[in-house]
């Protein structure tokens, strides 16, 4: 019984994985369909990003007090009725809402298998719990991609969101027959105000900067919703020094370790987070690739991302947090811009190659992360600190998109093109990889004994 929940809860995650993949590779083919351009459709992944950002701080109070078991199954049925309204939608702005109701179940489904694992296991074994939890999840990656690229070749896109209509039942199933029933926990509050404003600061924030390079949307309005999103922020950090018990408790940020590994994987996941929008378009709009032809090339990445997952106990062991995460943050940004010297003509060979270790090294650092992160965590701060995390995580995602997009339009303006150079994804790569490598800046600071009980390095104290 106890191996069948980790399966139970793969299911969602293999769904949404696999959703936010599958999508990348077809958006050429979903913009021409509904008479939009494909870097204009990326708000659709924009505001997939916003909504989980928005409502996964309220995630776990939810299952508190709900039950976790109720809550996870009407997440999936919320994440399945977005894929339908998905495939039903005719405009931008049809699109753009379904993924946002998408977002909204997929934001009550992710936290809850990492909750109940921060709290199952001891730390001496998270590195080995987190590296074997995400495995089913990268099977997702790996096969969205291709299964994109040859639904929007082949056949009809929207065939792409109805697929998640049996996944989703099965799941459902699956979680009536086999999770347990968590009992409610009592006298549960929730921080209204706090959660209005959060959602307000990351939707203003995020779609700000979306809608700034949009040509079909005036700038004026993106940096009116920035700023507001700016200001809001403002009055929730005000508000959580205050509250008893905020939607997000910024006191948290007084551990070294999760601070680290908050602001590192922010900056990381900017820059990580636009290579599935980039590199999906630039390998068709640029080197005149089939989606199915791109979903290929751009799966050998996850590859590499499954491979490190049996070595990452071991290369901790032997480096510690610290030295891991500069020298990946480092490694993973260079070869984030090196993709950005890739042309038609570059010898297929070179570039799986570079994929694959792209790939090994990002795995590698969110696997550190996610177990630096409660390393020095007590129990009853995990949930906080998953809510916290997860937020934050989807508006840097998100705001990896909205910078990508910013200069690939600003390049479109500049040449009077219709269409993206090679020159602007050339630009767009150099410029997330340098973020990416700055991620390494947060983490220099630590202790070069940070996390070592995690790691395996040190024996607990009895």
């Amino acid at each position: 019984m106890k191996r069948i929940v980790p399966i139970v809860l793969a299911v969602a995650l293999f769904m949404e994985n696999m959703d936010s993949t599958v999508i990348a590779t077809s958006l050429p083919v979903i913009a021409a369909e509904i008479g939009t351009s494909p870097i204009a459709l990326k708000l659709a992944l924009t505001s997939y990003y916003v909504a989980l950002a928005i409502f996964i701080p309220i995630s776990g109070r939810m299952a508190d007090r709900f039950g976790a078991k109720f809550v996870f199954r009407i997440a999936i049925a919320v994440f399945v009725a977005g894929s339908l309204a998905c495939a039903a939608a005719d405009s931008l702005g049809g699109f753009v809402a379904a993924r946002f109701l998408q977002g909204m179940g997929g934001a009550m489904m992710t936290p809850v298998g990492r909750l109940l694992l921060v709290r199952a296991v001891p730390k001496s074994e998270l590195v080995a719990a987190m590296a074997w939890f995400t495995i089913p999840a990268l099977v997702g990656p790996l096969i969205g991609p291709p299964v994109g690229g040859a639904i929007a070749t082949y056949a009809d896109w929207r065939w792409i969101f109805l697929i998640n209509l049996p996944i989703g039942i099965a799941g459902i199933l699956l979680a009536t027959r086999y999770l347990p029933v968590v009992e409610k926990v009592p006298d549960v509050r929730f921080d209204i105000p706090g959660f209005l404003l959060s959602g307000m600061a990351c939707a203003g924030i995020v779609f700000g900067f979306s809608i700034v390079s949009l040509p079909a949307l005036p700038p004026e309005l993106g940096i009116a919703m920035a700023l507001t999103g700016f200001v809001t922020a403002g009055f929730f950090i005000r508000h959580a020094r205050r509250a008893d018990h905020p939607v997000l408790r910024l006191s948290l940020l007084r551990v070294p370790t999760l601070r680290a590994a908050i602001w590192g994987g922010s900056l990381f996941r900017i820059g990580s987070g636009a290579v599935p929008f980039l590199l999906p378009l630039m390998l068709q709009l640029g080197f005149g690739y089939t989606p199915l032809e791109s979903g290929l090339l751009t799966c050998v990445s996850i590859g590499g991302a499954m491979l490190m997952k049996f070595l990452a106990k071991p290369i901790l062991w032997r480096l510690g947090f610290r030295t891991t995460l500069v020298a990946t943050a480092v490694v993973g940004g260079s070869l984030t811009g090196l993709i950005g010297v890739f042309r038609p003509e570059t010898a297929i060979p070179l570039v799986l190659a570079l994929l694959l270790i792209g790939g090994f090294f990002r795995s590698l650092f969110f696997t550190s992360l996610n177990a630096l992160a409660f390393a020095d965590l007590a129990n009853r701060d995990a949930g906080d600190a998953t809510a916290m995390m997860g937020a934050i995580q989807q508006v840097s995602i998100a705001t990896g998109v909205a910078l990508a997009g910013a200069i690939l339009e600003l390049g479109v303006v500049a040449s009077g093109s219709d269409t993206a150079s090679l020159a602007d994804f050339s630009l767009a790569f150099f410029v997330v990889g340098g973020v990416t490598i700055s991620a390494a800046i947060a983490f220099m600071p630590l202790s070069p004994d940070a996390g070592d009980e995690v790691a395996g390095r040190r024996v607990p104290a009895e």
